[in-house]
């Protein structure tokens, strides 16, 4: 793996069944009738229904999962739990089960973390960071804008008969994914995220799982559970950033934005989050200075940072992107003056 420069900006960026119907007998004298009846017979669920019918699936269905990630060079192995107390509020816990002691609680808005040598922290919000699919918990109507659902088939996984689901850019400028999708809990039992050659980047994979209303019974212990402080993060004033992306893949957006120092330097660097709801980069810039590489390109796993020069400025792109896209991203960015008024 290519070494990145103590001090540089690329030292910072270096982190989702079968129909049935009736036989009922039909005058044979009546063979309209029989059509019209046939016409009106349940139709089998579409791959749309099945994805929305899998989200509620899991943001209401009170379960436990224990599941893999196999990655490039690591393999994860953790427990995930999730209830609904009182039909309303969210009761989540996820936990490592080897290597040093991880874990995540979530209690209605408020996600807490536990990792070890950093200070436990709270956060107000009712999104987990997690080893999970970004798919269990995505729009599946907004996604539809950018990416094809294809039906694979069936399989099985998980001791459990699947629908399998390809997830496929219509642009071809991010990764894929193929899922299956437990044809009666209608949980996430398999997730293979794909490059654009088809190539394995990551899998995700359930080896057990339990949906039981009286998970919620466990759950509640949570609540005896001392947690942090949830962090107060001051809102600042939204500011132009003296440049601008003049070219994106449809349906990533803006999602947050930020200006900081770099660790150990005095260099100001300004940022901006993207997402389409799927998959997420960010974007550094930052002046150059004697650490600057010119052009450099790392690739590990489904991360990819694009790091170059260009009019002083060090400009860099990571994310879970392939690598030719963070490229295209990096070079659409332009320091020409936002007139104002504009966006």
């Amino acid at each position: 793996m290519k070494v990145v420069n103590k001090g540089s900006l690329a030292a910072l960026c270096l982190f989702s069944a079968l129909s049935w119907a009736d036989n009922v007998p039909q005058p044979a004298s009546a063979p309209e009738q029989v059509s019209s009846q046939q016409n009106t017979a349940p139709q089998p669920p579409t791959v749309d229904d099945l994805l929305q019918a899998m989200d509620e699936a899991s943001r209401t269905l009170n379960y436990e999962i224990s599941y893999i990630v196999i990655r490039q060079n690591s393999i994860e192995t953790v427990r995930f739990r999730h209830a609904l107390d009182n039909d309303t509020r969210t009761l989540a816990h996820l936990v490592h089960l080897s290597g040093p002691p991880r874990e995540v609680i979530q209690r209605g808005d408020e996600v807490s973390y536990f990792e070890p040598g950093v200070e436990p922290f709270t956060i107000a919000t009712n999104r987990m960071v997690s080893s999970l699919p970004p798919i269990m918990s995505a729009d599946i109507y907004e996604l539809a804008h950018s990416y094809d659902f294809i039906p694979m088939g069936r399989d099985r996984e998980a001791g459990v008969p699947c629908s399998v689901v390809r997830i496929a850019p219509k642009d071809g400028r991010r990764y894929s994914y193929l899922i299956w999708v437990d044809e009666k809990s209608k949980l996430i039992m398999r997730a293979d995220l794909l490059d654009r050659d088809g190539e394995l980047l990551e899998q995700f994979r359930v080896v057990s799982h339990v949906v039981n209303p009286l998970i919620i019974d466990l759950m509640r212990g949570l609540d005896e559970v001392t947690l942090p402080q949830a962090l107060i993060i001051p809102q600042k004033p939204s500011t132009d950033m003296g440049w601008q992306v003049t070219w994106l893949p449809h349906g990533f957006e803006s999602i947050a934005g930020n200006r900081h120092r770099l660790l150990n330097s005095d260099r100001p660097v300004e940022s901006q989050l993207y997402s389409d709801g799927l998959f997420s980069f960010s974007i550094y810039v930052a002046d150059a200075d004697n650490y600057t590489i010119r052009e450099q390109m790392v690739r590990q796993g489904r991360r990819t940072l694009h790091s170059h020069e260009v009019q002083g400025r060090e400009i860099s792109v990571v994310g879970d992107i392939p690598p030719s896209t963070a490229k295209l991203i990096a070079e659409s960015i332009s320091f020409e003056p936002v007139a104002q008024g504009s966006q």
